[in-house]
């Protein structure tokens, strides 16, 4: 799972493949083919990056704090990543370094063949020793349990990591040998685990020989492209430093000609920062970048735009806020939140309808689990229903019945107010608009809300390693199933798990979580699926908010965008773009 703010750019069961349902995006009519790019843009595809979200990690791990889709879309422009998928979530070996991977009978040794024709740019071939050093390095970054870790994996429990993993081991230079302890799915594990793989050059990377020395370099130089490490890539891209302003302005990339995949026709990929949503529609009007987002709140002016093609889609994920269960989180929130009535008085005052109504200009689904509706897969409970549906007054009574009393306003129990600070990414309308009510909503209640706006970046860098700063975050998009493609909750909500931002545990879910990665048949695994998703309805570890549908636009001059869009990735391939001059 990825972090993604609000704008932005199942699997095999029983020997069949899991068909995501509504993946396609909705277009409006095919652009003029006489549309030209201007000589102010020229051969360069010029991306608005959503509001107050900057590229801040360039290394192909990213840790739990910079574990954006933004980043990841950095990472797959410079690396070729082990294991894609199709917008289908098949195994997409085309864009794949591996060219093949067998599992033996009960799931715990996995043989992967790598594609001899990738070499990094520097003209060295791209090997088994690279797989496994980049591999160890995830495996090692994974360990919850170690406290001297400089940065934890952001993906940490997805795919097992890294308690299920025993072994990886070069076998020659195009073969690696993954061993597990523990009988699983392959469906799962190559799409959660071994889809986690992103290759780095070991000549480049491998300095320090010892994993925490590794890691502090790694943790001091993530941030900083410019430098000569970054220019060793396998990927389509090269970041190009004297064509960058990084500093919260634009990030520029530029071919690598050296690709041995489909080479890029584009001369230059920028991705600019804005600093509200409002800009960047500016920005799509003036022409002045040519791949970008409709802002919700002004989905009505779309006609202005009429230079550019629009689209819709929903990215396969789920939106939420994320409370802080830690005993030092401030006001006590931390014991308050654990119990489950705080937590259901919190959902019934959460007018999600409202929210899909008043601010996303009516396309929206409800957030009711952790599986999403939209698109529709085999994974999602269509029996299930929402546990906790809008119903301020019962939300009311509920504290009244577990011992609250309304004091100045405000639900008190054992001298202990119920009030919290929620910070939330700012810069999007429909995020304001969306806390706003939330506020108002949760008043009726008796539950006093302070809203504390930051930059996206801002929000997502808080974790439990800042449990005492916070105690509600909310960054406006929730999560995109990428790596954990097969949607289960270990990198989100298992014990200790490296995305388990609030801190939730509860040892039930956990054994759910754990069954979700067993070998079975399709009946079986679709079981385990759906026990775990209602459990997590019922129990909300964190508070379901709306998910909106995502609109994109980008110049009539510019092809291929949304047909190269993966929802599943909630990814894009500019080296399959083309600009018409």
């Amino acid at each position: 799972m990825k972090l993604r703010s609000v704008a932005l750019l199942a699997s095999a069961l029983a020997g069949t493949s899991v068909i995501l349902a509504g993946c396609g995006t909705s277009t409006s009519p095919s652009a003029p083919t006489s549309a030209k790019a201007p000589a102010s843009i020229g051969n360069a595809a010029v991306v608005g990056l959503p509001a107050q979200v900057s590229l801040n990690w360039f290394f192909p791990i990213m840790p739990a704090t910079a574990y954006s889709v933004y980043n990841n879309q950095t990472e797959f422009n410079m690396y070729v990543p082990l294991i894609s998928v199709t917008s289908q979530d098949k195994l997409d070996y085309s864009r794949s370094l591996a060219s093949s991977i067998t599992a033996n009978s009960n799931g715990t040794v996995y043989t992967i063949n790598l594609n001899h024709k990738y070499r990094w740019s520097n003209g060295t071939p791209v090997t088994s020793a690279d797989v496994v050093w980049t591999t160890q390095l995830l495996m090692y970054s994974s360990n919850t349990s170690n406290s001297k870790l400089p940065w934890m994996n952001g993906g940490a429990g997805i795919g097992g990591l890294p308690t299920r993993w025993k072994s990886v081991k070069a076998d020659g230079p195009y073969k690696v040998i993954v061993t597990l302890n523990t009988p699983s799915n392959p469906a799962w594990f190559i799409r959660n685990g071994l889809g986690q793989i992103v290759p780095a050059p070991k000549s480049v990377w491998d300095i320090h020989k010892n994993m925490i020395n590794e890691m502090n370099f790694i943790k001091s130089v993530g941030n900083s492209p410019q430098l000569s490490y970054y220019k060793v890539v396998d990927g389509p891209f090269k970041y190009d430093a004297a064509l960058s302003k990084p500093n919260n302005q634009y990030w520029t990339f530029v071919p690598n000609k050296s690709f041995d995949g489909q080479k890029a026709s584009i001369g230059k990929l920028v991705y600019d920062y804005f600093t509200s949503s409002t800009s960047e529609f500016s920005s799509l009007q003036k022409g002045t970048i040519n791949v970008g987002y409709l802002p919700f709140h002004l989905y009505k002016e779309r006609s202005k735009l009429t230079q550019d093609k629009f689209a819709a889609a929903y990215p396969f994920g789920f939106n939420y806020f994320v409370v802080n269960y830690n005993s030092a989180a401030p006001g006590h929130f931390g014991t308050l939140i654990k119990n489950p009535y705080a937590r259901q008085a919190l959902q019934m005052g959460i007018d999600q309808a409202a929210m899909i109504r008043s601010f996303a200009n009516g396309l929206g689904t409800p957030s009711i689990g952790p599986v999403p509706s939209k698109p529709l897969t085999p994974y999602f409970d269509q029996s299930l229903t929402n546990a906790y549906p809008y119903n301020p007054s019962a939300g009311k009574k509920l504290l009244l019945a577990h011992g609250f009393k309304l004091t100045n306003g405000v639900m008190t129990k054992n001298g202990i107010p119920f009030k919290f600070t929620l910070m939330y990414a700012t810069g999007s309308t429909l995020i304001t608009d969306e806390v706003q009510l939330l506020k108002q909503d949760l008043a009726a209640e008796g539950i006093d809300v302070t809203l504390e706006g930051e930059p996206f970046d801002s929000v997502i860098s808080n974790n439990q390693s800042t449990a005492s700063k916070w105690q509600a975050l909310f960054w406006g998009g929730g999560w995109s199933y990428e790596p954990d493609y097969f949607p289960t909750g270990g990198g989100l909500f298992a014990t200790n798990a490296g995305s388990n931002t609030g801190g939730y545990s509860n040892s039930t879910l956990d054994s759910l979580i754990k069954t979700t990665y067993e070998p079975g048949t399709g009946a079986q695994i679709i079981s385990r699926m759906y026990a775990y998703q209602t459990f997590v309805a019922k129990h909300l570890p964190v508070i379901f908010m709306p998910e909106a549908e995502q609109y994109f636009e980008n110049a009539n001059y510019v092809h291929g965008v949304m047909k190269n869009y993966n929802p599943v990735l909630n990814l894009n391939w500019p080296n399959s773009w083309t600009i018409t001059h």
